[in-house]
């Protein structure tokens, strides 16, 4: 998630069902993370492996975003983290 991104609550109806699954989840403090992504796959309108393919990369971004090394290492000028981020968020669709 980009820093100016700002969470903002949302409420939504579930089943009992929905209810129970996604509160097991949330003991392993993984619900909300869970529900975003959801949304965000249907919004983006791709496929189950596009979706995947980029919730991959937005990862992957967000490790080297908090890798410390790839932060603090600069070639000409720009850091190692920013140039790789930039390569992977070229290939998200």
């Amino acid at each position: 998630m980009e820093d100016n991104e700002r969470l903002v609550p949302y409420s939504v109806n579930l089943t009992k069902g929905m209810y129970e699954a996604l509160k097991k989840a949330a003991e392993r403090r993984q619900a909300s993370r869970m529900v975003r992504d959801a949304i965000t796959m249907i919004l983006e309108g791709h496929s189950e492996f596009d979706s995947g393919y980029n919730k991959g990369l937005r990862d992957a971004v967000e490790i080297v975003d908090n890798d410390k090394i790839a932060s603090s290492i600069s070639y000409e000028g720009q850091k190692i983290a920013d140039i790789i981020n930039d390569q992977l968020t070229c290939l998200i669709k």
